[in-house]
């Protein structure tokens, strides 16, 4: 990732070295936090690798267009996190048009890992709410942070993480098929 992030700095904007320089020291603060958030929306190492590229290429092209630097990290999140969005919802559409040509009598097998359970539960979650959910709950972001890197007031992003959450607890709970647990 910082070798990528190397080679674009010196590429595109040749013309102005403050630019640049400026565009280089950000995007080395905030390498691996595209990847993480990349990772957190398709958990697909080659995948999440391809969308950091992809938000990278396209800060560096419209880097110049960011009015207030100092929101750099939150306007890369923003844009990784729709990037990784779109990526999936492709992929999801590669994989519905696969399995409708392949033999429909094979059943997918079931995974009752609580893991995969919470990850489908997650997924299920609207857009707006499973961001939320990534960035405080599994990146370890405190609120603040998240509202900063999501453009939110606090109090929205906490009210949607009491939503998230409680969503998640309902699916949790109905899904659970051994009451022990």
């Amino acid at each position: 990732m910082v070798e990528y992030a190397d080679g674009l700095s010196g590429a595109l904007l040749n013309d102005d070295a403050d630019l640049a320089g400026e565009f280089e020291a950000r995007l080395a603060e905030s390498s691996t936090l595209a990847f993480r958030v990349a990772f957190s929306v398709l958990r697909h190492r080659e995948d999440a690798e391809d969308v950091a590229q992809e938000a990278f290429a396209k800060a560096y092209r419209h880097f110049h267009q960011l009015r207030d630097r100092d929101r750099f990290r939150a306007w890369l999140v923003r844009m990784t996190w729709r990037l990784a969005i779109d990526r999936q919802r492709s992929n999801r559409r590669r994989v519905a048009r696969e399995s409708a040509d392949a033999d429909r009598s094979a059943a997918q097998p079931g995974d009752h890992d609580r893991v995969s359970e919470l990850w489908h539960a997650i997924d299920a979650l609207p857009e707006k709410l499973r961001a939320v959910v990534v960035l405080a709950g599994i990146e370890g972001h405190d609120l603040n942070e998240v509202a900063r890197l999501l453009d939110l007031p606090v109090g929205t992003v906490k009210s949607r993480l009491f939503a998230a959450r409680r969503r998640l607890k309902e699916r949790l709970t109905c899904s659970t098929i051994d009451p022990i647990r």
